[in-house]
Formats: structure tokens, C-alpha cells, sequence
């Protein structure tokens, strides 16, 4: 599957948005490549543990725009309105869902359960902003929101209940 679809992009352009698209090929797992996407997410993650909060926001938000113009290139790419195989949604919806966040392992692993609930169940705004948003947008803004519902509900949790 990756060889076919990565011939599509015939220009440098094409293949390096088909590679990092598909968070170098996660995304042609055939099973769960959104799960696959936000695994190779909390690495990336882990890579930018040690950063002050506020570094880690605009690190975030400008993968975020990155994944976003990343997204929309690889939708025309595959001719899919937010096919399965692009998975760099994930990965920026993971980062949103770790930030202010403590990189402990009870965190990660909280996190990614409540990430991965969020973005599959796709609870109001989750599933608005993949329906309203174009192109780019939409492909990474339900995570990315899935991400934020995922953060805001464990810092609640962490804060009065924990």
C-alpha cells in the first residue's frame, strides 16, 4: 500500500507530505492507525519532555499549523477527505492532550486513554470541528480539540478528584 500511494507523489514535495503524512508510514498499519499515530506521538513527546510549559505550547501550536498544512496537501495527495493513513492529526492532538501535564508514565498513559476515547467517540465540539472545518483544518482540528477535551478533563481530575 505504501509503495502505490507513495508513487502518487511524484514530486519531492508529494512523497515528503505521503512520508510525514503518514508519521513515516505508521499510517498504513491496517489496523488501528490512529492508535499506531498517537503511540509514535508520545514518543515525540517524550523528546519534549523537558521543555518549560509555555516553550511546549508554541511547540505544539506550531506543529499544529505544520500538521495542518501537511493534512490538506495529503488529502488532495490521496484524493480521501481524512483518510485513515494520515496520522500526523494524532500526533498533534496528542501533544495538546499532554499539555501542562507532568511526563510521568500514570500521565502518558492517562492521557492516551482519554485521547484516544475523545478522538473515537468524537463527543460535541470534537465531531463539529471535523465536519465544518475544510481541508487541513478539519483533518487536524477534531484532534487537536479531542486533545484539549482530553487535557482540560485530566487536570480536572487530577486537581479535585486525584
Amino acid at each position: 500500500m505504501f509503495e502505490k500511494v507513495y508513487r502518487k507523489g511524484t514530486t519531492l514535495e508529494g512523497k515528503f507530505i505521503i512520508i510525514v503524512a503518514t508519521g513515516f508510514g505508521i499510517g498504513f498499519i491496517p489496523y488501528s492507525p490512529g492508535t499506531a499515530g498517537t503511540i509514535l506521538a508520545v514518543f515525540l513527546f517524550w523528546l519534549l519532555k523537558g521543555l518549560i510549559w509555555y516553550n511546549y505550547f508554541v511547540v505544539t501550536l506550531a506543529f499544529t499549523l505544520f500538521a495542518i498544512y501537511i493534512s490538506g496537501k495529503a488529502e488532495i495527495i490521496f484524493a480521501k477527505k481524512d483518510a485513515p493513513f494520515i496520522v500526523i492529526d494524532e500526533i498533534a492532538g496528542f501533544l495538546w492532550a499532554m499539555l501542562l501535564l507532568s511526563p510521568s508514565p500514570r500521565n502518558l498513559l492517562l492521557s492516551f486513554l482519554f485521547f484516544r476515547f475523545f478522538d473515537i467517540i468524537k463527543p460535541y465540539p470534537v465531531k463539529l470541528m471535523q465536519n465544518k472545518l475544510p481541508g487541513g483544518w478539519g483533518v487536524v482540528g477534531d484532534d487537536v480539540m479531542a486533545g484539549i477535551l482530553s487535557t482540560v478533563s485530566l487536570n480536572l481530575l487530577f486537581r479535585y478528584l486525584l
